[in-house]
């Protein structure tokens, strides 16, 4: 069922061509997430479909960015944008074409080794050379998002754009440094993280089994670090000749030795480079910190990355140090935690578990530096960021201290300086100095709602704004409109708490603005006191009127012109001030800001009318002066009237006195 308002105003295509069917279910199609049938104007026989985006998990900016157009073997992204879903409830999708064939999560019969290499490994080797020119990784191999059109054909890679990298992959597809990060915090990796993925996926059509299946994602990292990919994947089954040595270099625990997608377009080259890697050293007994045991130095920092607080005080007592000195017959690396101890305890600190928690951060660094950064027990990769912390923002009020943390301590460039031979340290330092910035600006049009918008360029406002899926500028107006008439928030009394000019909506317009609106978006933040800020948002939904919705918003219009009328008191001449709140009033039945903005700023007749007001001032002085000026002589006056009337009363007197006598002779 469609809301009225959306009868009356049709959703348009996304990007002008691409209309979705949600009464179309295409099940299986997107890898997990809910898919639905589609329609390109421009091409009505392509098959294509639309794969709905979580709202607390962001599409992948970057990749739709880079990615314009589909290829072969791979559903790209055409377009992405807002649509009526479900119910007619508003939702956002990523167009891509539709998968050729059923998925391989179907598929339980084991391969030959040439179907796999050449239906799996040639094509999607070529796809991700295709991607990897483009600086994208896909991050979303796996059976049920690989699809084949039928015997005999190459496969094709699904849609991995909708959601976060690596969100919704099987903890067996993902390596190890990738298993110890937040879900939501993998990043974008690197294609040789698409290449590990790609040899587990040969594995399991190899065995006709799924690797690992059924164990949780902490089980799955504990035996990779204590077994290793590949023995942890492979098990004892035994494997094709040709898969089994490429999947043994695909699935090597440094991304430096695993075979480029371009080696693996011919197999029996890639099959003879194999990078002899040296085992991780495991020491005759292990060393066990908050819980977990650690055998290698791999271990360790997987064990204090998870438990920081055990492995502070481990780090302290002097334990780790030792065990890595005679365990690992490591002195070099003993020396280096030594010296970071040392330097902890001797220099004070305001906060001494923020202190403890940078420690245990720069240790985890230095022991293993292909490991994510962890921070109080939460490790990311830095391009994960931002999808950590709009995964924080849906109400995870403890994960959301810890991001804070992080970005208040500028902690991932001091993480970037650690291992400046695998990262480039002046970007993220660069960027942590950015995002500071950011957090620092005050609220709300700064913090960390500011930031989640900032980092997560498709990241849906949340608020008021949440139920309607506002993804882009173009949004919020129409969106506000809607809350209006739905609320009938229409008087001057409506100051409601439902009213969705909230923090949400300022941070995510803060985010998206042009240089146009941060004039206003600083006024919102600079704003002090219970009277709501009218003309910064009547400048705001002016140019988003003026922008994008050249329409009248009469509801929306209506509310914000009645939280303007205390802006009429600035008129003194109560008939002009009666006429301008009139005007007001009309204008706002008409539904467009900017006759409200000129109607309130009408410099003019304020002008004129201060000059009224300023004579009349003048007039009131001068009269009271006069007045003054009389009362003040007063006393005077009294006592020359007292002399007159007594010589008058005299003058009288004689003359009576006179005319009797007079009277009085002559009889």
């Amino acid at each position: 069922m469609q809301n009225p308002s959306d009868s009356q105003h049709p959703h348009p295509p996304i990007g002008g061509r691409f209309l979705v069917d949600p009464t179309r279910p295409l099940p299986g199609g997107g890898g997990g997430l809910p898919t639905f049938a589609a329609t390109d104007l421009r091409s009505a026989g392509t098959d294509l479909m639309a794969v709905a985006v979580n709202r607390a998990d962001p599409a992948r900016a970057n990749a739709l960015r880079d990615l314009t157009e589909a290829g072969d073997n791979l559903l790209g992204p055409l377009g992405v944008g807002n649509a009526p879903g479900p119910n007619g409830v508003p939702a956002y999708y990523v167009i891509c074409p539709a998968p050729p064939g059923p998925s391989l999560g179907t598929s339980t019969k084991p391969w030959s080794e040439a179907a796999l290499i050449a239906l799996v490994l040639r094509p999607v080797a070529l796809v991700l050379c295709r991607l990897e020119a483009r600086r994208v990784t896909h991050r979303s191999i796996r059976p049920n998002n690989v699809f084949i059109p039928g015997p005999g054909q190459p496969v094709s890679l699904g849609c991995a754009w909708a959601a976060p990298p690596a969100l919704h992959q099987p903890p067996a597809y993902e390596p190890f440094y990738s298993l110890m990060c937040h879900p939501a915090a993998r990043g974008d990796g690197s294609i040789a993280d698409d290449v590990y993925a790609l040899g587990c996926l040969l594995i399991a059509l190899a065995t006709g089994t799924a690797p690992m299946a059924g164990m949780d994602d902490a089980t799955v990292l504990r035996r990779k670090l204590e077994l290793g990919s590949f023995a942890a994947l492979a098990g004892d089954r035994r494997l094709p000749p040709i898969i089994g040595d490429l999947a043994r270099g695909m699935l090597a625990e440094d991304p430096d030795h695993r075979p480029t997608p371009s080696m693996l377009l011919d197999p029996a080259a890639a099959r003879g480079r194999r990078v002899a890697a040296r085992p991780p050293r495991r020491a005759p007994r292990p060393v066990t910190v908050g819980g977990t045991t650690a055998w290698d130095a791999r271990g360790l920092a997987q064990a204090i990355g998870r438990d920081p607080e055990s492995g502070v005080r481990a780090l302290r007592d002097g334990s780790v140090a030792h065990w890595v000195r005679r365990g690992l017959g490591d002195a070099i690396l003993c020396a280096r935690i030594d010296d970071m101890v040392r330097q902890r305890v001797a220099e004070p600190h305001d906060d001494e578990s923020l202190a403890d928690t940078s420690l245990a951060m720069r240790v985890v660094a230095t022991i293993e530096p292909l490991a994510p950064l962890c921070w109080r027990g939460v490790s990311f990769w830095p391009d994960g960021l931002g999808t950590l912390i709009a995964a924080a923002t849906q109400g995870n009020s403890e994960l959301l201290g810890h991001v804070e943390e992080v970005i208040e301590t500028e902690a991932v460039g001091a993480w970037a300086v650690l291992r400046e031979d695998r990262c480039d340290v002046f970007a993220l330092r660069t960027e942590a100095r950015a995002n500071r910035s950011l957090l620092h600006v005050r609220s709300p049009a700064g913090g960390m709602l500011r930031l989640a918008y900032a980092l997560n360029p498709h990241l849906p406002c949340g608020g008021a704004l949440g139920a309607h899926f506002v993804s882009s500028l173009d949004g919020v107006a129409p969106a506000m409109e809607a809350i209006m008439e739905g609320a009938g928030m229409q008087g001057a009394g409506s100051q409601s708490a439902g009213h969705p000019f909230d923090a949400h909506a300022v941070g995510f317009i803060a985010a998206r603005a042009s240089r146009s609106l941060d004039i206003e978006v600083n006024a919102l933040a600079a704003h002090h006191g219970p009277e709501f800020p009218a003309m910064p948002w009547l400048r705001i939904l002016a140019q988003l009127q003026v922008r994008f919705v050249p329409r009248p918003l009469p509801a929306l219009s209506r509310w914000v012109a009645s939280q303007a009328e205390p802006l009429a008191a600035r008129w003194r001449n109560r008939g002009r001030r009666s006429a301008v709140e009139t005007r007001l009033r009309t204008l706002a039945e008409a539904g467009m800001f900017i006759p409200i903005i000129a109607e309130l700023e009408d410099h003019p007749s304020l002008a004129a009318d201060a000059d009224g007001a300023r004579a009349a001032t003048e007039t009131v002085a001068r009269i009271d002066a006069e007045l003054a000026r009389l009362g003040g002589g007063a006393a005077g006056r009294g006592s020359m009237a007292a002399y007159y009337g007594q010589e008058i009363a005299a003058g009288l007197g004689l003359t009576a006195l006179a005319a009797a006598v007079v009277s009085a002779v002559f009889g």
